[in-house]
């Protein structure tokens, strides 16, 4: 029996307009042993691998709206059962994958005054979640001005780094937050990240983390942006804190990378503004502790436009020939104790995490710890392997069947 497309789950995972969006993702297939590309229509997701089956290619074709619009193919199941499937523990088959494929995976950093304040807390208190409360007081009554008023690179905030530097109160955050180049880093590697339903992984070593809701963007190899997702940059905060020399140990480890839960590409109802206008919300909700924390981003707070973003990322100074996903940054900095006075906020495995805005839908998953999930396997020659058998296959076929 074909579920409506209204139901509460395909409603609460899909755009507020989803039935005239245009969402592709990725799911695996069992009987394919390897991914498939896929859209939704009507309630129902079909496998359009037959037309297209690399998320890159799609992302390039000059016409990506017309394709995904027009692109046939088999119905796999309705969307309530993929979104059932893909928050089974195992996961049952299809279920959704991040929908990038080849494409890089980057991130940028300080984009918004309120994790400007935070990233100099971190590392004024060395990892040390004990001397942040006490240090973000310090450092506000230092500061003295309302950072998110500061154009980058601006005359007046080179003014502001001069007299900060003045009264030994610069860090290599205030550069990246209110200079002219943006912070820019690669947070994880392609086919690494993890879909909407799976768990995201926190490195053993850290006591002082959270998520980070972020809206990514999807540009292709001519630095096109073509569409966007949520996304969730799972950030240790005691790790980076002790010094910004071990990013990629905070920020790249086994799943600690979330996107999803598919792609939005552009069209004349979703656009760039609707990106810059967007309120990213987070939910955290305990699973040992019965604690809740709703919060969010305002993405028309953000420091540098995202198209700027995009510019400082792909250029004549470096190419992206398979396009790139682009997390954009957040506000959200969880300052709320939860063990305890003054100890802020940090994850309990088990935690799930769900970041969500209308016009993209919701991304949710479950804490864990990274080296008690499963280990990640499937790499490009997976991948090269699974694609010359989808070729092959296609080749083969009998006219007329797929």
């Amino acid at each position: 029996m074909t579920t409506s497309p209204s139901s509460s789950r395909a409603t609460a995972l899909l755009p507020q307009d989803h039935e005239r969006a245009l969402l592709v993702g990725r799911v695996w297939r069992d009987d394919q042993q390897g991914p498939a590309l896929v859209v939704v229509r009507g309630g129902q997701i079909i496998d359009i691998s037959a037309t297209i089956n690399v998320m890159s290619d799609l992302l390039d074709h000059e016409d990506a709206p017309g394709l995904v619009a027009s692109a046939q193919g088999d119905v796999l199941c309705s969307v309530d059962a993929l979104i059932a499937n893909s928050c089974a523990s195992p996961a049952t088959p299809p279920y959704l994958l991040a929908p990038c494929d080849l494409q890089a995976i980057k991130a940028c950093g300080v984009t918004f005054a309120v994790s400007l304040l935070e990233r100099v807390i971190e590392e004024n208190a060395g990892g040390d979640p004990a001397r942040a409360s006490a240090l973000r007081d310090e450092l506000k009554q230092l500061i003295g001005t309302d950072l998110s008023k500061i154009v980058p690179g601006s005359d007046a905030a080179m003014a502001l780094k001069a007299e900060l530097q003045s009264r030994g109160a610069w860090s290599q955050y205030m550069e990246v937050g209110i200079g002219p180049d943006a912070e820019v880093f690669t947070k994880s590697q392609p086919l690494s990240s993890v879909g909407f339903g799976a768990s995201v992984g926190l490195h053993p070593s850290s006591h002082w983390n959270n998520p980070e809701p972020e809206i990514v963007l999807a540009v292709d190899a001519r630095g096109q942006t073509k569409g966007a997702t949520l996304g969730n940059d799972v950030n240790l905060r005691d790790v980076e804190g002790r010094s910004a020399l071990l990013l990629g140990k905070a920020k790249d480890n086994n799943a600690s990378c979330a996107i999803g839960p598919f792609i939005r590409l552009f069209d004349a109802h979703f656009t760039m503004d609707d990106v810059r206008s967007a309120l990213v919300s987070l939910r955290i909700e305990g699973e040992d502790d019965d604690f809740v924390l709703d919060d969010s981003s305002d993405m028309r707070e953000i420091s540098r436009d995202p198209e700027d973003l995009v510019a400082q990322t792909i250029g004549a100074h470096h190419q992206y020939p398979d396009g790139f996903m682009l997390f954009l940054g957040t506000m959200f900095s969880p300052i709320l104790d939860r063990d305890g006075a003054g100890q802020g906020f940090t994850h309990h495995l088990g935690d799930t995490v769900t970041i969500s805005t209308p016009l993209l839908g919701a991304l949710t998953n479950r804490v864990e710890r990274s080296d008690r999930l499963p280990p990640w396997t499937y790499g490009f020659r997976a991948w090269m392997a699974h694609q010359t058998a989808h070729q092959t296959a296609h080749q083969t076929a009998p006219h007329g069947t797929r």
